[in-house]
């Protein structure tokens, strides 16, 4: 790490004066941009969340409000219902005087209650507005509305929601409702008695006054009761089905005024609210996701800012190093031309660094230069004096064998056959020479493998046969001269039975793919894992195995014309014989490409030829 930041030091130190003033004005620019940007970006960060705190607030204080005057209002008619006419009738007498003041009492308020009913302590109803019928036997008793009231008669009790199970109005419909229940006593013959006030108030009117409040997706509000039990809640039914939690009984134990909770793996801020009379509490809950949505915005804001400042810090520098930098632009662009390919005149001019550093460049591209052609020279003679190697190892070879067949057959007076030999030798040499070229057709490839093999099989008195199938659409393709001979030598030599009479090699042709494939199968005796191993990577090895170089040749020579990717494919299995398959790619035999491919290039793949050695 010591070493990297002296290597840095040293780079600045080397730099010109303007440049030094520029880099460190650029830095230091920088680095104060992004400090007020840090602080700036904390700064709102915190002004954020308090706004969206405070005003998290005020809406919790307003929604408290307006329930407690919606429940203020609610217990004014229990009052009235209470003080106005239950504490001033005697139930001894006729009932339709007090039907007829809660019924008055109800239709005033009906848009905001269900139904208004007085019970005696043993849960018998009394009477009823405005349905006065009575579902068959429901326990009064047992409810908790009911039990609520008499057991503590100084308080009215405000209940959770539910379904109101008391009364048949003959539609079958089933009403949410919250009850407010108290203790009242009844006159009855001049005596008084415990009974229960119950008024039933419409549950939709909280119901619709949490729905406007919760329309802030990024935040909510519910209301529970002093036990935690929920009366609304945005979720309510994902609650009820363990769809989702809420951490309502815990939250119900905290004070009034805001706290910081982690609940569900998140972090979150709860505000809370008591509501006078009812013991229910109103929670606001503003989960950290807000805050980091605010926090966003401001992030946006902030690398705005940062964009300009730079934008702005970029244009003064400009103008600053313009004049300065101008000659080494001019420079570089000329330098990337000429790696390109481009070969223009390096710029010399501006400050006299500049023009040294441009003659300097200059001079050693065109010394560069004349060093390339000369390597450039030097390896297409060596490529040559290696491939003239090769076809030296492989033609002597062949010759002598053919040579000493001829020999033997005038020796014995076949002069026919001796004809018919020296004819095909002719063939031969005449597609050998091939006008000093090395890249024929397909088509003299395989009429130079039918000569030679015609040639063989006079010496091995046809004990083998020989099969040619060759698709037509493959002989007029590029194709190295004097592949198949080797690799049908090596079948006759090492891989044809002297003693089996049905010896028999197959020559197949194909195109597939935009690549020629040649195939020589014989149904010899196959070669070993061993000597399959090193056929083609060890001459040497593979000599001494018993393989010859012919194949390691041949594939060499594919290799240097073609690329590495083609070359010889070898399958093969003791007993069974082997098959050596050719892969070169299917290049139109053309004068053109002829000639492009014996002076050096390599075919690239669909209709591209590139040099071997991966120039242009």
């Amino acid at each position: 790490m010591k070493n990297k930041v002296k290597e840095a030091l040293k780079k600045f130190s080397a730099m010109s004066l303007q440049s030094i003033i520029m880099t460190t004005f650029t830095i230091l620019s920088i680095v104060v941009t992004l400090i007020t940007g840090i602080l700036l970006y904390m700064k709102f960060s915190s002004l954020y969340r308090e706004k969206e705190v405070t005003t998290t607030e005020e809406m919790v204080e307003q929604a408290r409000d307006q329930l407690e005057n919606y429940l203020m209002s609610m217990r004014q008619i229990s009052d009235t219902a209470y003080y106005n006419v239950v504490k001033e009738t005697d139930f001894s007498l006729s009932s339709e005087d007090i039907h007829d003041k809660i019924n008055l009492l109800y239709e005033s308020n009906k848009n905001n209650l269900s139904n208004i009913a007085i019970y005696n302590e043993a849960g018998s109803l009394l009477m009823a507005e405005p349905i006065a019928t009575q579902k068959e036997a429901p326990d009064v008793t047992s409810q908790g509305w009911f039990k609520d009231a008499l057991s503590k008669v100084e308080n009215i009790h405000f209940s959770t929601p539910h379904i109101q199970n008391l009364f048949d109005d003959g539609t079958k419909q089933y009403r949410w409702v919250i009850s407010l229940s108290r203790a009242v006593e009844i006159n009855y013959h001049g005596q008084t008695e415990k009974g229960v006030l119950l008024v039933d108030m419409n549950y939709d009117e909280i119901s619709q006054m949490m729905t406007q409040l919760n329309k802030n997706e990024s935040k909510y509000y519910y209301l529970s009761d002093k036990e935690g039990e929920i009366i609304f809640h945005p979720k309510y039914f994902q609650l009820e089905n363990n769809l989702a939690t809420e951490n309502n009984q815990k939250i119900a134990t905290y004070s009034e005024g805001s706290h910081n909770e982690y609940f569900n793996g998140k972090r979150r801020k709860v505000l809370l609210r008591d509501i006078s009379y009812t013991g229910w509490k109103l929670v606001g809950v503003i989960p950290e996701t807000t805050f980091l949505s605010d926090r966003f915005k401001v992030g946006l804001f902030i690398a705005l800012y940062v964009v300009m400042m730079a934008m702005v810090l970029l244009g003064v520098n400009r103008l600053i190093s313009l004049r300065i930098t101008r000659p080494l632009k001019r420079l570089n662009t000329s330098v990337q031309a000429y790696e390109s390919g481009e070969n223009p005149q390096i710029y010399i001019g501006g400050s006299s660094e500049i023009r040294h550093l441009g003659k300097s460049i200059q001079d050693s591209y065109e010394e560069n230069d004349s060093l390339m052609k000369e390597v450039i020279k030097e390896h297409n003679e060596r490529r040559k004096n290696e491939l003239d190697v090769l076809q030296s190892q492989i033609n002597p070879h062949f010759l002598y064998n053919t040579l000493e067949s001829i020999t033997w057959m005038i020796e014995g007076k076949q002069n026919d056959k001796a004809v018919f030999m020296v004819t095909q030798l002719a063939k031969l040499f005449r597609i050998s020479l091939s006008k000093g070229k090395t890249i024929i057709s397909v088509r003299d490839e395989v009429q130079h493998a039918k000569s030679y093999m015609n040639i063989q099989k006079a010496r091995y008195k046809e004990k083998i046969t020989v099969v040619f199938n060759i698709e037509e659409d493959v002989y007029d393709y590029c194709m190295v001269k004097l592949v198949l001979q080797p690799i049908l030598e090596n079948s006759l030599n090492y891989g044809i039975n002297d003693f089996d009479e049905d010896n028999e090699i197959t020559i197949t042709g194909k195109l597939h793919e935009g690549k020629i494939y040649l195939t020589v199968a014989d149904n010899g005796m196959g070669i070993s894992e061993e000597q399959l191993e090193f056929i083609l990577t060890d001459s040497d090895k593979a000599q001494k195995l018993g393989s010859g170089v012919g194949l390691v040749n041949v594939d060499q020579r594919l290799k240097i014309f073609f690329g590495q990717e083609y070359g010889l494919h070898i399958e093969s299995q003791l007993d069974e014989g082997t098959k050596v398959t050719i892969v070169v790619p299917a290049l139109p035999f053309t004068k053109e490409n002829q000639q492009i491919i014996e002076q050096g290039y390599h075919y690239g793949g669909g209709d591209v030829i590139e040099r071997k050695d991966g120039t242009p």
